[in-house]
């Protein structure tokens, strides 16, 4: 069985699901979900940008009113319990915690916790960070140890 640990940012959609169940074709699929809430208000610039990138000017105009920090881990605790249960229903084994410390420690951690096979960083494109190689992928290709592919997410089910 191949273990993958699956960082994401939001609940998975049906198509994000597909596209991480098939990537290794008929092998078992083991997924270690880790989800990282929406950060503190310093971030919530670099979201706008990348919003007016993607051509998406209502979701920029609207991000302030999107929880941060604290009051988003409800919203991620939900979006966790989705994704694990989707993963599920695809007829694949599947765990998941939140982020609680720094999100490439927690990551680091969790791939040797479960003895992963390879990391998926699943998220919606963040162009600036990207750009500067400061996205999580880029920064976890020096950190954990095992191959990492970065996935972009699909917006809707």
């Amino acid at each position: 069985m191949f273990t993958s640990v699956l960082m994401i940012e939001k609940a998975l959609t049906s198509a994000d699901v597909e596209f991480v169940t098939t990537l290794h074709g008929d092998e078992g699929a083991s997924f270690r979900v880790l989800l990282q809430p929406r950060g503190d208000q310093a971030d919530r610039l670099l979201r706008a940008i990348d919003d007016v990138a993607l051509g998406e000017l209502d979701e920029a105009a609207r991000e302030a009113e999107t929880p941060e920090g604290r009051a988003a881990r409800s919203t991620g605790e939900r979006a966790l319990e989705v994704s694990v249960a989707a993963l599920h229903a695809a007829g694949c084994e599947a765990t998941g915690r939140l982020v609680e410390e720094h999100p490439l420690d927690a990551l680091r951690s969790l791939v040797e916790e479960a003895g992963a096979d390879e990391v998926i960083v699943l998220t919606d494109p963040h162009y600036v960070e990207e750009f500067f190689h400061r996205d999580w992928a880029s920064r976890a290709r020096h950190k954990v140890g095992v191959p990492v592919l970065k996935l972009f997410s699909h917006s809707s089910a």
